[in-house]
């Protein structure tokens, strides 16, 4: 049986608020990130990210707080990121109701990370979340950035994805730096490439802009799509986006409206 095509809905939160931005710049107040979370869950998104863009220590009570709060209110798939160096903030983000935990920057200085996570934790629970963009240098093309895209790690995105892969990591969450926040596409050129090197999911991020965008990335070889601007500011619905991919012929699972009954 196929499964349905996730549509995630991603928070990127900075001192407890939900921003959006252009590159994690130019940021935009979006909202209480548990009020918005409550929300999409009602209006049927699968799956919930969020992302931690302050990344350090002093945040981490914050996130702890927002991760409780919204696990005691939504019961959908909640994946946590942003700030994650040990094994030891894995624990805690699941103890607090993190489904599921991503890993950036930290995997990038010490892979052996991500095997230790996925061997204690189970691979289901570990993300490598991956910020790409165009790098000729590098062998496949697409090399890997950290700092919000701004700083090359030295890294062929490929390649670290196949390594992830190979360490335990339950999927990848692969998000275009070239294209976040532009709203003009996904970039279906490096969601396909890493389809063909990776068996494990990928959850493409990184330019949504219309309804017409979600499919093309599916078709591309991504088993999730995210986004973040075109929900918290009204431009698309969930709904919308499942009917739209369901009429092109590609599964999705039911939407779960708040009061209404679901298969």
């Amino acid at each position: 049986m196929t499964l349905g095509i996730r549509v995630i809905a991603c928070l990127d939160v900075d001192q407890g608020r939900v921003v959006k931005g252009v590159n994690f710049e130019g940021l935009r107040d979006a909202g209480d990130p548990c009020e918005l979370a409550l929300k999409y869950s009602n209006e049927g998104v699968d799956e919930l990210v969020f992302l931690d863009i302050s990344a350090s220590h002093s945040d981490r009570s914050t996130t702890l707080d927002v991760v409780r709060r919204t696990a005691d209110t939504v019961f959908i798939p909640l994946t946590v990121g942003g700030g994650v160096r040990s094994v030891d903030d894995i624990d805690a983000l699941l103890r607090a109701g993190a489904d599921k935990v991503s890993i950036n920057t930290a995997a990038i200085a010490r892979p052996d990370l991500l095997r230790e996570a996925a061997e204690r934790f189970g691979s289901q629970c570990i993300v490598l979340s991956i910020d790409a963009r165009r790098e000729p240098e590098m062998p496949s093309g697409f090399g890997v950035t950290t700092h919000g895209g701004r700083r090359s790690a030295g890294l062929d995105a490929l390649e670290w994805a196949q390594t992830g892969a190979a360490l335990g990591v339950g999927e990848i969450l692969l998000n275009s730096m070239d294209a976040d926040g532009m709203q003009t596409g996904f970039d279906l050129e490096m969601i396909g490439a890493v389809r063909t090197i990776v068996n494990i999911p990928v959850i493409a991020s990184g330019g949504a802009g219309r309804l017409e965008d979600f499919a093309p990335a599916v078709q591309a070889g991504a088993n999730a799509v995210l986004a973040a601007s075109v929900f918290h500011f009204g431009q698309l619905t969930f709904e919308s986006i499942k009917n739209d991919l369901a009429g092109r012929g590609i599964p999705v699972r039911a939407v779960q409206v708040a009061g209404m009954d679901g298969p």
